[in-house]
């Protein structure tokens, strides 16, 4: 493969319509993840808890091991149609705690990583809404980033977006595209999921690239949809509606790189006065 190719190369964003019943949910995942690829995508992304409805009454029924049912089937998806799969997320259960996981697998079906969930999503809204996964879910402790032929790219799911300092770590990284699967609700989403992905864009200087189930009013937590892909310039290259859907994004690093050398921000910070550094790092 040549440089100039490997500049650029297609992202799919599934946004998948999750039902009740798992063995559904997987199967039409890997249906749509072949079509991705189909279309030229190298790169495809699924939205968080594809596998299951979201919600802290469903977390630990739904709940596997990993490797477990669904990223068996993640892994058969990711080779058969050799791409690197971000398999959304899925309620994780390990030594009796449960989590909410995303693992990442390689064209070859080999898992490079899982993520889990930093920062939980415990939100109180009055009169609007109130989620607490902390009364069933643990907290990940670790960055997640994974390398590409074509760039590497950095991992958070959902709330994780909200913590800027995330972000700034896994561009610091080299991460030049930062994936979140995520389910916004019908209050935070049009107050804040387009704001927030295009603020990490725009202060990381990097892609952001986001898949939310499609919308189901008769679920208990309703999802807003509207997954999206945004430039380092802030611009929103590819958004989806409410419906289930594949949405496509050719991701050009030479853009990336272009403005990099424009409005270069990474040179210009004053690490004499500031940083933001991983607990690990500040430990030696």
């Amino acid at each position: 493969m040549t440089a100039a190719v490997m500049s650029r190369f297609r992202l799919a964003v599934v946004q998948l319509q999750v039902g009740s019943v798992k063995a559904d949910n997987l199967s039409r995942a890997r249906r749509l993840v072949k079509e991705a690829a189909g279309q030229g995508s190298r790169v495809v992304l699924l939205p968080e808890c594809f596998n299951s409805p979201y919600g802290t009454n469903y977390f630990s029924s739904y709940a596997e091991k990993i490797p477990g049912e669904s990223t068996q089937v993640l892994s058969e998806a990711a080779k058969e149609s050799k791409v690197y799969l971000v398999g959304g997320s899925i309620p994780e259960e390990d030594s009796g705690k449960f989590y909410n996981t995303c693992a990442v697998f390689n064209p070859d079906g080999e898992m490079l990583l899982k993520h889990r969930k930093i920062h939980l999503f415990d939100i109180d809204v009055p009169g609007k809404i109130r989620f607490q996964e902390s009364e069933t879910l643990s907290p990940g402790s670790s960055l997640s980033m994974f390398d590409t032929p074509f760039c590497k790219v950095g991992v958070g799911i959902c709330y994780d977006m909200r913590f800027a300092e995330l972000a700034q770590l896994y561009s610091r990284k080299g991460c030049q595209l930062l994936v979140y699967p995520g389910a916004f609700n019908m209050t935070t989403g049009p107050a804040h999921w387009e704001l927030l992905q295009r603020a990490r864009a725009v202060d990381n200087q990097v892609f952001v690239a986001t898949a939310s189930p499609a919308r189901d009013e008769a679920a208990s937590y309703v999802a807003w949809g509207h997954s999206s892909v945004v430039n380092p310039w802030g611009d929103v290259i590819s958004k989806a509606g409410a419906e289930e859907t594949i949405l496509y994004a050719d991701i050009d690093l030479q853009c990336l790189a272009d403005i990099r050398q424009q409005i270069p921000i990474t040179s210009q910070r004053r690490d004499d006065l500031y940083t933001v550094t991983t607990a690990k790092d500040r430990s030696g």
